[in-house]
């Protein structure tokens, strides 16, 4: 039972948390790769199999408009979107280029959802502007070369709130992080920080206004 006769000190603060607007502008196209519902449930649909499943097989006719389309976040508004947690992944990875722990990072930055994935509830920002269909050959891991359709978005931008810790950082802070992230760390397919590769020069971004 508490002592209703003694004082208590507090020490830990409430958080502060602001929230500010950027408009966002492609400086180089935007590819996205959304693992599609189909390609997850023929997954789940030969694990199921077991072990029949290793008998010869029937390919079905490869639908290239389709596989973009399945490429694409779309939201419960029908929307096209980005994952909002992509802009957050950035500015996160961006702290390693100005010494600021990335731990702490993670607590203080946010990213505020205009609309959530159709089909796994991701949260997801409007992404602005019109797309079209990208052919590009690659190497599976087999070395075998194999055709992938992605959408592209040459021109775009995007309405950005972000929600950040102001214990932490100020708005200059977040606004500069967010210009980093945008040059030197970049969204999407071929992005400059690309865990597979070093990147194609993809899905890079300014802040309107900045140059």
């Amino acid at each position: 039972m508490l002592d209703k006769t003694k004082s208590q000190t507090v020490t830990i603060t409430a958080p502060r948390i602001v929230t500010a607007e950027f408009k966002i502008i492609g400086t180089a196209p935007f590819v996205q790769a959304r693992f599609s519902a189909k390609s997850k449930q023929a997954m789940m649909s030969k694990m199921e199999q077991g072990s029949t499943a290793k008998g010869k097989k029937i390919r079905d006719a490869r639908d290239f408009d389709q596989d973009c389309q399945d490429a694409m976040h779309i939201g419960t508004d029908g929307k096209a979107g980005v994952p909002a947690g992509a802009f957050r992944n950035a500015m996160i990875s961006a702290c390693r280029l100005v010494g600021f722990t990335m731990t702490m990072a993670k607590l203080s930055i946010f990213i505020d959802a205009d609309t959530f994935d159709l089909v796994d509830g991701v949260p997801l920002v409007h992404l602005h502007g019109d797309w079209e269909r990208l052919d590009m050959h690659t190497r599976n891991s087999t070395g075998v070369v194999d055709i992938r359709v992605r959408p592209m978005w040459r021109k775009w931008h995007i309405n950005l709130r972000v929600k950040y810790d102001a214990d932490q950082f100020t708005l200059t802070d977040v606004s500069n992080l967010l210009m980093r992230a945008g040059v030197q760390v970049g969204i999407g397919e071929g992005r400059p920080n690309s865990k597979s590769s070093t990147g194609l020069g993809f899905g890079t971004f300014e802040i309107e206004g900045t140059h």
